[in-house]
C-alpha cells in the first residue's frame, strides 16, 4: 500500500490531523491498535477536557465542535487555586469580553466527533486492530511493517500514539519522562451546593484535589495520591467512597453522591528530545505530554496538528516535498517555543505544590499570596488559560 502520510495513532489528535489534511490531495492512512468500535464509539473514560477558546475555534473549523451535544459542554467561568487549608487562595477570572475561560467537554465525545468528521473524507483511510511492528526510513520514503504482515510505503510518518509512543522509539527519538509517582483518579459526582462553574485546583497537604464544574450540581472530582493510598480509596464501596470524598473536600460542597464510574491514571509528563526526524514528525502527547495541572495537554495537541497541517498544506500548494527537513524543523521550532516554557513551569508548580516539607509549605503560601496580588500576572494567566496562541489555520 502506498500513501503520502501515515499517521500512527487514531486518538483525537491523530484524527484531527487527518481532518485538517483532508481535501488537500494527499493520501492519508490512520493506523491504530484499537478495534474499530473503540475508535468510532469510545467508552466514557472519566476525563473532562478543558478547552480554550482557541481550541474550540480549531474544532469548529474542522467540523468537530458542531458534532458535540451542546448539553455536554460545560462553561468554565472562573478558576480557583488554593494551598493547604487556606481559602479562597488565588481566583482567576476571564479577560476581555468573553465571560468564560473556556469549556469542559468529555474526552470520549471529542474522540467520537473527531472520528465522525473524517468519515467520507477524500483520501483518508483507517486501519484498526493493527500495530506497527517495524519501520525503515530511507531518503525516498518510509516503509512500515504492520502487525498483520501488510507493508505500507509513505512519504511521511506521523507519530500520534500517546506519551508512551512506540513509534517515537522506533524512530530513535528519546524523551524526557517525568514520573511524578502519583495516581490521579477522576469520577463524576453530584453535590448539594452549587459550584458556580468555577474550577478548583486545591494543593492540600498529602493530596491534591481538583473540581471540574459540569452542568447542574455535578462536577468531575479529581484526586491525586500516592498509588498505595489510591488503591485503598478505589476499594471503597460507593457509600464509603462518597463519605471519603466529602471528607477530603471538607464538606465545602455539601453532600456528595457518585454520578459516574471511577478511573485512575498514572501521572507522567513527557517531552520529546526531538519532534521531527528524517521523513517523520511527532504530534500530540507523543511530542508533549503535560501534567494535567494546567489543563493544556489536548490544547497543545490541537496546536501541534494545526501547525504541522499548515506547513504540509503550504508545501502542497507550492509543489514542495512534504518531508522537506527545513519544513519539519520550522514546525518543531514553532511548537517547542509554544510549549517548552509552560511544560517546565508546570513541572515546577507540580513539584513545589506537592512538597509538604516545612520550607516548601512556607514557599507555597508566599508564592500564591504574591501571585494573587499581582493583577498583571493574573490577567496574563487568564489569557493563557483561555486564549492559547496558535498559528493560522484553515
Amino acid at each position: 500500500m502506498n500513501v503520502d502520510v501515515a499517521i500512527v495513532g487514531a486518538g483525537p489528535t491523530g484524527l484531527c490531523l487527518a481532518r485538517s489534511l483532508a481535501n488537500s490531495g494527499l493520501s492519508l492512512l490512520l493506523i491504530d491498535k484499537q478495534p474499530h468500535d473503540a475508535i468510532a464509539d469510545p467508552a466514557f473514560d472519566g476525563r473532562e477536557i478543558a478547552l480554550t477558546h482557541a481550541s474550540q475555534d480549531i474544532l469548529a473549523r474542522l467540523g468537530i465542535w458542531q458534532r458535540i451535544d451542546a448539553d455536554e459542554i460545560s462553561p468554565l467561568r472562573h478558576a480557583q487555586v488554593m494551598n493547604g487549608s487556606n481559602l479562597p487562595g488565588m481566583k482567576i477570572v476571564p479577560v476581555g469580553s468573553d465571560p468564560t475561560l473556556g469549556a469542559l467537554v468529555p474526552n470520549h465525545l471529542i474522540r467520537r466527533a473527531a472520528y465522525a468528521a473524517i468519515q467520507d473524507q477524500p483520501g483518508v483511510a483507517l486501519r484498526t486492530g493493527v500495530g506497527l511492528s517495524s519501520l525503515r526510513v530511507e531518503n525516498s520514503g518510509v516503509t512500515l511493517a504492520l502487525s498483520d504482515g501488510e507493508r505500507v510505503d509513505a512519504r511521511l510518518i506521523i507519530a500520534a500514539d500517546s506519551r508512551f509512543s512506540e513509534t517515537r522509539r522506533m524512530l530513535g527519538i528519546g524523551a524526557q519522562m517525568r514520573d511524578f509517582g502519583k495516581s490521579m483518579m477522576v469520577c463524576r459526582m453530584a453535590h448539594e451546593l452549587p459550584h458556580e462553574h468555577t474550577a478548583w485546583e486545591w494543593f492540600d497537604y498529602g493530596q491534591t484535589l481538583a473540581l471540574l464544574p459540569l452542568n447542574g450540581n455535578r462536577s468531575s472530582v479529581v484526586l491525586t495520591l500516592p498509588p498505595r493510598d489510591m488503591q485503598q480509596v478505589m476499594q471503597l464501596e460507593d457509600g464509603d467512597f462518597e463519605r471519603e470524598i466529602q471528607r477530603r473536600f471538607q464538606g465545602r460542597l455539601g453532600g456528595m453522591k457518585v454520578a459516574g464510574t471511577r478511573h485512575v491514571y498514572p501521572l507522567v509528563g513527557t517531552y520529546a528530545q526531538r519532534m521531527v526526524g528524517p521523513r517523520a514528525a511527532l504530534i500530540g502527547d507523543a511530542a508533549v505530554g503535560m501534567h494535567p495541572v494546567t489543563a493544556h495537554g489536548f490544547n497543545f495537541g490541537l496546536q501541534s496538528q494545526q501547525r504541522l497541517a499548515d506547513a504540509l498544506l503550504n508545501a502542497v500548494r507550492l509543489g514542495a516535498d512534504i518531508a522537506d527537513p527545513g519544513l519539519l524543523k520550522r514546525y518543531e521550532r514553532g511548537h517547542r517555543l509554544a510549549t517548552h516554557p509552560l511544560y517546565l513551569a508546570t513541572n515546577l508548580v507540580a513539584s513545589l505544590y506537592t512538597d509538604d516539607s516545612p520550607p516548601a509549605r512556607l514557599l507555597r503560601a508566599a508564592a500564591l499570596q504574591v501571585a494573587d496580588r499581582l493583577a498583571p500576572f493574573k490577567r496574563a494567566l487568564a489569557a493563557q488559560l483561555s486564549h492559547t496562541v496558535t498559528s493560522g489555520g484553515r
